[in-house]
């Protein structure tokens, strides 16, 4: 088939290259020339896993190309997919601008019947609001030209996001009329092989779908963060919790690793976006507005431990820390625990010698140099002169490191685990002091 992706960022990149790696004809549309240039040149604009080879390998193969020519990318499929940012607006709500700015352009260029498909996470009537858009745009140019709207959100997890999209758990089609059903069906069969992974519904409750998805994860998130520290206060160990609940097959081991907070460019913005939603359907989403209350002061919580050590004298001390994206495998660092943590230091008057495998450059682009952080080239190089160590993000470089090292650069030897990723019992026999999620003496 031959599809255009509308937007470059990290679902229009990973939707268009893997439509094309099982044989489409893709073109992916963006209005940055900057970007267009670099992706045509081979340089891809975020970290994910295994896509800088899949896009090089698709471009060579004639399957893949980039533009901003909005003409030619909108006459090129009957496909369009809209793949473009909805940040989050001062109030919570999802900003629409650029999904309402792709359908006016459509709505421009279109000469021929299109199936207008929203990928990007969009509030429930969305799919209505663009209807409505291009219709009104068609009849002030005066076009007759038929189109239709359709649902179909991604599940893509930062950091295997291609295999998310390979192989996923479900494929949601939001969509009452069966003939683009069937083609929305066609267009995902090399997808949907092993068993039916596809599930049709009106375009409203796939809208919601996506919505529901990420707000049930971060509630389980949050969940679990409250329970860890609520186990500070009656001496229990999180992680033994944790191993009992999760064997329950209804409850399962994922997302109930107690940590430091969520972060990233999906959670915190769907959460409050769902609730902002709620509140405008005159609904009051008690657990939906916790799970980001909890999520906020979750992230304050290394901070606090940290204060709590070094009996709230924290001007002058330098802190390692580790970690900077989110989470691992990606340079995301939005909304990332990381943020608030290096804030929060630097105001009480620290140092910090930060260090995170592929983060630095994309925390280097957004935030410039900040008086009183260094980044280092080596996790090791953190170390040294610092008089504790932050551990922020569970890279899998920093799961096993040389303990005795860190001891002997350390000036204290103190470690803050945000992600409960070591030993609390093969650190005390090295003489170390430990403080973890959940797992011992109550700091909040």
């Amino acid at each position: 088939m031959k599809i255009t992706i509308i937007g470059s960022g990290y679902v229009g990149l990973v939707t268009g290259t893997c439509f094309a790696e099982v044989g489409n004809d893709v073109i992916c549309l963006d209005s940055d020339e900057k970007k267009i240039s670099s992706l045509k040149e081979g340089i891809i604009p975020i970290y994910e896993p295994g896509l800088a080879e899949l896009i090089k390998k698709n471009m060579a193969c004639d399957r893949l190309h980039f533009t901003t020519d909005h003409q030619k990318a909108i006459e090129h499929a009957e496909l369009l997919f809209i793949a473009v940012g909805t940040p989050s607006n001062e109030d919570g709500s999802a900003d629409l601008q650029h999904v309402l700015a792709v359908a006016d352009t459509i709505a421009e260029h279109m000469q021929s019947p299109k199936i207008v498909v929203t990928k990007s996470t969009v509030p429930v009537g969305t799919a209505d609001e663009i209807k409505v858009s291009v219709s009104l745009k068609l009849r002030n140019l005066q076009k007759k030209i038929d189109f239709a709207v359709v649902s179909n959100p991604e599940f893509l997890k930062e950091g295997s996001a291609i295999s998310d999209f390979m192989k996923p758990d479900r494929i949601i089609i939001g969509t009452s009329n069966d003939d683009i059903a069937k083609k929305m069906y066609d267009l995902y069969m090399p997808f949907n092989r092993n068993h039916d992974r596809i599930l049709n519904m009106d375009v409203r409750s796939a809208e919601l779908t996506k919505y529901a998805a990420n707000a049930m994860l971060a509630t389980k998130i949050s969940f679990m963060n409250e329970l860890a520290n609520l186990a500070e206060f009656m001496d229990a160990d999180i992680e033994q919790v944790r191993k009992g609940i999760g064997a329950d097959n209804r409850i399962g081991y994922s997302f109930i690793y107690p940590g430091c907070g969520y972060g990233g460019s999906c959670f915190p913005k769907d959460v409050r976006a769902l609730n902002t939603l709620a509140k405008k359907h005159g609904y009051k989403a008690n657990i939906i507005d916790a799970v980001e209350k909890t999520n906020d002061i979750q992230k304050t919580i290394l901070f606090k431990k940290a204060n709590h050590h070094f009996n709230g004298k924290l001007k002058g001390k330098t802190f390692a820390l580790w970690g900077l994206s989110f989470k691992p495998n990606t340079d995301d660092i939005r909304e990332a625990p990381s943020l608030k943590i290096i804030e929060s230091l630097i105001n009480a008057g620290a140092s910090i010698n930060a260090h995170d495998p592929v983060a630095m450059s994309e925390f280097m682009r957004i935030h410039g140099d900040i008086t009183g952080l260094s980044l280092c080239d080596s996790q090791n190089d953190a170390l040294i002169n610092a008089d504790a160590l932050i551990v922020v993000t569970e890279w899998q470089q920093y799961r096993a490191p040389d303990f005795e090292l860190i001891k002997s650069s350390l000036i204290q030897p103190v470690i803050f685990d945000g992600r409960n990723i070591y030993n609390p019992s093969e650190l005390a026999k090295l003489g170390m002091t430990y403080y973890a999620i959940g797992r011992g003496e109550k700091c909040i």
